[in-house]
């Protein structure tokens, strides 16, 4: 289906899901409802006239925001709770998962590995299933009931004649979206599932066994609460370790010098950068890991000072001949407003990704060669670089001459990134060459970024 047709479907959908905003709340509370998911407020009518109205106000672009603030904030019910987590799912571009793939998997897991705490077990499957699909028998019969909880209970974890196919094939998992599926598979070798970090390597290896042929493997990108935390990531990103050092937001060009290949020290000499040295973890570095760091070595103990303090340093390392890198910095922030604090921080004048991994591959000097107008650290390993380009980028004689060797060597300076598990994304400066051009575009752009690569808004 085409993007127009994916936001026509999720308009019908949400059209019907917000008709019942009426029918749940008060004139009063519909007027908070409203506010609470930052639809257009409206005043006059009935309350289904007023639900109506707001929500043919809502543009396509925030019809995906629209649908998590219901997620967050609305008791839904499970059926369409599933609907609106399949369309936001979709639009991160999950993994294909094949139905032969699917059932593979579910051939190879063993019940017993995979029930190690039942209560757990089923809260999880309760997460990602409609499992509670026949109450009023449970109120007859508890335990014995017909609904799919039931049944569950009874054939894969009291009396277990059951296979995992089986219970796959309840819960309708075979037919079952790529994101779904693919979130599914992640949770039932969650530690705070299983409680045993054995159990989650060996189930990781069983279903990696088959998932490898889609491109596609569990990978340990982190920890939580000191269990591993298993992710399903593109196989080309199974490469990647965290990087030990981040050289961004130089005023001019550091000298970066290597005091020990073995143990992948480095050293910056002049150049006036920040080095942030924290271990990056699986969230990648956001807004608030920047400002904890920046708070840290500055010793500023005002969280306010601390945020303006942050901003204004990252602004003054960007170049004055380059408004597009300036606007796209400032629109970012503008377009993000206060959730830029859970979301990736944008790394401005980055000379040095230092990745451990990366250096014993291609060499220390491989990476000197990887300036970056601006980095984003997303969750599970993921690398963004944005590119602001210029017509020094490709001309000379101050944009008089095309220069075909210019050219020649940034698009291999790209190919270097890809290969390294960067994804490039270039801007020409004319598209930026205002605040209110480079405000338009971002907030285009910043959604459906983030929704490709799994970071929720």
């Amino acid at each position: 289906m085409s993007k127009d047709g994916e936001r026509a479907a999720l308009r019908r959908m949400l059209g019907g899901i917000t008709a019942s905003l009426g029918d749940r709340n008060t004139h009063k509370t519909l007027t908070e409802t409203f506010t609470v998911l930052s639809m257009p407020p409206t005043d006059e009518g009935s309350k289904r006239e007023r639900v109506e109205r707001s929500f043919a106000q809502v543009p396509d672009s925030d019809l995906l925001q629209l649908a998590e603030r219901f997620l967050q904030t609305q008791d839904v019910g499970a059926a369409t709770r599933n609907q609106l987590q399949d369309a936001l799912w979709a639009e991160a571009s999950p993994p294909e998962i094949p139905m032969r793939t699917r059932r593979e998997i579910a051939r190879a897991l063993d019940p017993t590995v995979l029930v190690q705490h039942p209560a757990r077990f089923m809260k999880m499957l309760d997460r990602f299933w409609v499992i509670n699909d026949d109450p009023f028998s449970e109120l007859l019969s508890p335990g014995q009931g017909r609904s799919l909880r039931s049944r569950i209970e009874r054939h894969f974890i009291r009396n277990p004649d059951w296979s995992t196919e089986e219970l796959f094939e309840a819960l309708g998992a075979f037919e079952a979206s790529d994101g779904r599926f693919a979130r599914f598979i992640e949770a039932a070798v969650a530690g705070d599932v299983l409680l045993d970090e054995s159990a989650q390597r060996l189930l990781a290896e069983m279903i990696n066994e088959h998932l490898r042929t889609t491109g596609s493997e569990l990978r340990e990108t982190g920890t939580k609460d000191g269990y591993p935390r298993l992710a399903l990531v593109p196989s080309q990103l199974a490469h990647t370790r965290r990087p030990k050092n981040v050289v961004f937001a130089s005023l001019r060009k550091p000298d970066i010098r290597f005091r020990s290949a073995v143990d992948n020290d480095i050293e910056v000499v002049g150049g006036d950068a920040l080095v942030y040295d924290r271990s990056v973890g699986d969230e990648g570095i956001r807004w608030r890991d920047l400002q904890s760091w920046w708070q840290g070595e500055q010793q500023i103990p005002d969280d306010t000072e601390a945020k303006n303090t942050l901003y204004a340093r990252l602004h003054s390392s960007l170049p004055d001949n380059s408004p597009g890198q300036r606007n796209l910095f400032g629109s970012y922030h503008r377009v993000l407003g206060a959730a830029v604090y859970d979301m990736p921080a944008l790394l401005p004048e980055v000379w040095l990704h230092w990745d451990p991994k990366t250096v014993k591959q291609r060499g220390p000097q491989a990476l000197l060669r990887f300036r970056m107008d601006f980095l984003l650290l997303l969750p599970h390993g993921q690398r963004i670089v944005l590119e602001v380009d210029g017509s020094q980028h490709y001309t000379r004689d101050h944009g008089r001459t095309p220069d075909t060797a210019k050219y020649a060597d940034m698009v291999a300076g790209d190919r270097d990134l890809k290969l390294s598990g960067y994804e490039v994304y270039r801007f020409g400066h004319d598209e930026l060459r205002d605040a209110l051009s480079a405000h338009a575009l971002l907030s285009r752009f910043l959604p459906e970024l983030f929704q490709r690569h799994g970071v929720s808004l």
